[in-house]
């Protein structure tokens, strides 16, 4: 790679002035019997399972348990309260309010523009193009000496395509800054993830979720995978304690049974196909964006008034009618078979 990259130029001033803070368990390591360090309840909880101590910092064994899974190094993973966490750590990391920008491609995920708000970071806008893939010469042209992120979402949502491999390696080869690929919907795709080239690309920061192919929405765990360089980072920002124990527990007991997700994922991808095939059937539907994902983008004439007909049955969709690029179009997640079932036939019912 010829891409000059360096982290350091990147980074706040005060970030890399920070000193974290360091919590009672990040002092001691090993194995203790009388735990009188932190300030807990001694007696423990009024529950059926102890939550009086602090959880592991760094989630040690749930890290060591996704490696095995992800096939990445337990040091190249953080573990965040949900993705948006790891998104927001990387604005308060290396984007200066008043200064910094970073660069969004819509249609995306909404929470790169609502976290920009928040931290004050300027954002410019490059839209995708007609078939939703990276306009590659607006982002060139987009990009000045104060823009420090990319977001690329891929699958993206709410279109569900992946975007071209080779398009992403172009920004990762061009771009001195931190190039940040949303890989939430990856379970679902036949792509390649992007985690195998954290070695190649070190401003690649790769985000996944288990909020999805994983059923653990409630849990809000999210992981960025990226060098460890930018880990460090990442582990200098988080709250001490950003994941509690119960989700840990929870989460190293779901990461048991990768054969019953892997099961889901065939069977969603099923009924995503079957879904677009009788979905193109109806007249009033115009277009199916092709997914890599767990929904579908479907382009219909009078949308708003297909939603409002559905909410009478308490099927809920997502209206993207009035989201540039997205003209038209309800997002539909893919339900289990019944559902769809059910879905289809009130979708049937205005088609006569």
């Amino acid at each position: 790679m010829d891409n000059p990259f360096n982290l350091n130029n990147l980074l706040r001033e005060n970030i890399k002035k920070l000193v974290p803070y360091s919590s009672a368990r990040d002092e001691f390591k090993g194995e203790a019997s009388i735990l009188i360090d932190a300030n807990e309840n001694p007696f423990g909880s009024p529950l059926n399972h102890d939550y009086n101590r602090y959880p592991d910092p760094l989630q040690h064994q749930v890290k060591a348990k996704l490696s095995n899974i992800k096939g990445v190094p337990a040091e190249n993973i953080f573990l965040g309260n949900g993705s948006d966490e790891a998104i927001d750590i990387l604005y308060r990391a290396f984007c200066t309010p008043g200064v910094d920008n970073v660069i969004l491609v819509p249609p995306t995920y909404g929470m790169y523009e609502v976290s920009a708000n928040i931290n004050d970071i300027t954002f410019k806008k490059v839209n995708l193009t007609a078939d939703y893939q990276l306009d590659l010469d607006g982002i060139a042209n987009a990009i000045d000496a104060h823009t420090k992120l990319i977001f690329i979402c891929s699958p993206n949502n709410p279109t569900g395509n992946s975007i071209r491999r080779q398009d992403i390696e172009t920004v990762l080869n061009n771009f001195q800054g931190l190039v940040v690929v949303d890989e939430a919907y990856i379970n679902f795709s036949a792509v390649k993830s992007f985690t195998q080239e954290l070695a190649e690309y070190p401003n690649l920061v790769v985000l996944q979720t288990l909020s999805k192919a994983w059923g653990l929405a409630a849990l809000r765990l999210g992981m960025a995978f990226a060098s460890k360089e930018i880990i460090a980072v990442y582990n200098k920002i988080k709250p001490p304690y950003n994941i509690n124990q119960a989700t840990q527990d929870i989460v190293l007991e779901a990461l048991n049974n990768v054969d019953q997700v892997n099961d889901w994922i065939k069977e969603t991808v099923s009924e995503r196909e079957k879904l677009v095939r009788e979905l193109l059937e109806l007249d009033y539907v115009q277009y199916i964006t092709p997914s890599d994902a767990n929904f579908i983008l479907v382009k219909m004439e009078q949308p708003r008034e297909v939603y409002d007909y559905l909410v009478q049955f308490g099927i809920i969709v997502r209206d993207r009618s009035k989201v540039e690029l997205c003209e038209g179009c309800l997002r539909i997640t893919v339900g289990t078979p019944a559902e769809n079932r059910t879905l289809l036939e009130k979708l049937n019912q205005i088609n006569k």
